[in-house]
Parts: C-alpha cells; sequence; structure tokens
C-alpha cells in the first residue's frame, strides 16, 4: 500500500513537516523541512497547547485516560516534533521540573481514594502510567541526557521483573501498592509509555530492559484470546483507530513497538499491524474509528473522514520506522 504523499503534504503544517521526516526521509535543514516546522511553531492549535502546558500541572487526575491531562498533550508535542527551546517551551519545561517529589521523581495532581490503599483527596504523586509520559516527552524534546531526566528514568527502570513493568507507583502509596491484578502480573500500559521512555536514553535504548518489555506486549498480543492483564483486553474497542495516543490501544501498542527493530521484525507484530493495514482505503487513508472529544477540532477528530496524522502513523509503521 503506497502512502498517499501529496494528499499529506497537503494537509496541517506539523503533517507536513513529520511526513517529510518519517515518509520522505528529508533532513531537518532541507528547505521545506524548514518552511513546514516554522508554520507549525505558528499553527493555532499548536501554540494553544503550549499555552495550556504553562499551567502544568493542569487537570487533576482522577483516571489515567483522561485525554485533558498535561502529560498527554506534552507527550503529543514531543511526538510532532516541538523541541525544549522553541518559543513558549521554556517556561512549560521550567514548571514540568519544579514537580518532582524528594527523590526527583515527576508527579502530576492525582485525586486519590482511601479504599484504593491511598488517601482521600488530591495529592502530588506519580504511578508508572503517567511519569514515564512526561519522561518520554522530555527526551524526545532533546533533553534526554538532562540529569534529572537520566534520573527519573534509571528509578523507573529499576522496577521491572522478569516478565516487564509491573502496576507501581509513588513510594508513599507503600510496598503492597498495585493495580486490580495480581502484583506480579506486568502491567501492559506501564509497559508501553517506558518503552517509549527508554527510546530516548541512549543508555537503553538497545537493552535487556526494552527487549523484555517488548516482549511481554508481543505476547500479550500472542494470547490475547486467554487472559487480560489488570482489566487491559483487546476485543474491538481495542483495535479501533484513535489518536492521540491515550491509553492503551492497537495504535498506542503499534507506536511503541515500532521504536524497536528487533519488535517491528516479529511476526506478533506484523500481525497486529495487519489489523490496522485491513482498515485502509483504496488510497492508502485510515479514518479515525473512536475520538477523543478533549481533542475537538483537531484533523484526527472527525469520525466521517480520513485523518492525515493516522494515515502518517500507519505508514511510517509499515515502512518500520
Amino acid at each position: 500500500m503506497d502512502a498517499p504523499i501529496d494528499w499529506l503534504l497537503e494537509g496541517p503544517a506539523w503533517v507536513r513537516y513529520r511526513t517529510r521526516l518519517d515518509l520522505l526521509g528529508k533532513l531537518e535543514d532541507d528547505p521545506c523541512v524548514i518552511e513546514d516546522r516554522k508554520e507549525m511553531l505558528a499553527d493555532p492549535q499548536i501554540k494553544g497547547l503550549i499555552e495550556e502546558l504553562k499551567d502544568w500541572p493542569g487537570p487533576v487526575c482522577s483516571r489515567h485516560n483522561d485525554a485533558k491531562l498535561h502529560n498527554h498533550k506534552i507527550a503529543f508535542l514531543a511526538d510532532v516534533g516541538i523541541k525544549f527551546e522553541d518559543p513558549g517551551m521554556s517556561e512549560v519545561i521550567s514548571k514540568v521540573m519544579d514537580l518532582r517529589d524528594e527523590d526527583g521523581q515527576f508527579e502530576m495532581m492525582a485525586k486519590l481514594y482511601k479504599r484504593f490503599g491511598g488517601m482521600d483527596g488530591i495529592h502530588r504523586r506519580w504511578f508508572l502510567c503517567d511519569a514515564p509520559n512526561t519522561i518520554y516527552a522530555l527526551g524526545r524534546m532533546g533533553l534526554a541526557e538532562d540529569e534529572r531526566v537520566v534520573d527519573a528514568l534509571e528509578q523507573l527502570v529499576e522496577i521491572e521483573t522478569e516478565v516487564g513493568f509491573p502496576c507501581k507507583g509513588d513510594k508513599r502509596f507503600g510496598p503492597n501498592f498495585h493495580g486490580p491484578g495480581p502484583a506480579t502480573d506486568p502491567c501492559p500500559y506501564a509497559n508501553v509509555l517506558m518503552l517509549k521512555a527508554m527510546k530516548e536514553s541512549k543508555k537503553y535504548r538497545d537493552s535487556k530492559e526494552t527487549r523484555l518489555a517488548t516482549e511481554m506486549l508481543l505476547k500479550f498480543w500472542e494470547e490475547r484470546k486467554d487472559h487480560k492483564y489488570y482489566l487491559f483486553g483487546m476485543g474491538t474497542k481495542f483495535k479501533k483507530l484513535k489518536v492521540p495516543f491515550i491509553y492503551y490501544d492497537i495504535m498506542a501498542v503499534l507506536d511503541a513497538l515500532s521504536r524497536y527493530e528487533w519488535a517491528v521484525k516479529d511476526p506478533r507484530f506484523q500481525d497486529m499491524l495487519g489489523v490496522v493495514l485491513e482498515k485502509g482505503d483504496e488510497e492508502g487513508r485510515f479514518t479515525p474509528e473512536s475520538v477523543w472529544m478533549a481533542w475537538k477540532g483537531w484533523e484526527f477528530n472527525n469520525k466521517k473522514e480520513p485523518s492525515r496524522w493516522i494515515t502518517l502513523l500507519v505508514h511510517k509503521w509499515a515502512r518500520g520506522q
């Protein structure tokens, strides 16, 4: 299936920018890439997200699949190519760095419940299903070697077990904290986020830790009909095309795994990708099957029309990138 390049290059500046880099193999010093990036930074929606993030940490987290949460928005900006030195980002980065615990881990404001092993009220905490998202974004934006980012990532990598990353959180939850499943089980979503965060690190991008996490996700796909981890299934809802990457679904899993060459070559990855490729139209375009209402107005938020962003991502994965 050929990528509809001409159609992609008629889209928003951030789509054009990534199309030239990811599908056409252009470099950052290419005149068209430079112009697209300039227009991307002036795009009202991109500028709007940056302005929103100046209110970091933003909305209180009462559920991790809340598309309004700032850690999802900063990760999206990292995905399209926003850098830490871009206009407006210095204020954002400063506030992100300020919200760390005594060990240096990136926190968020979370609504906790005593009945779930925490304490009632809103508190500064971190979970393995949010902190890696922030670390990924900072690394992708050019801060992967910043000692604060390095230290935070290493703390999380140490949590991994022989089956991947489990459900864990702030030490103030106590040693017995874990989600709705056996403490010995891995958390699929945590593994997705950690794979993205580790790929930005020179130390971990080709390590036993990343291989363990990729195997966890690939094995789960292979055995998806037999069991679930922490209530995560891989049924009809999981397979719907939906962006940005807010939670555990087929787009988020493919995006995380596609960053590792050995995972892309695995038949299980190709099988998962095949499910998505079958959804393309005759022109190689892909239409969202579900949307996040918090992202209303974005070009990937219309179930009646093909999305250039989704189309770009799928063709990128199909090329093994």
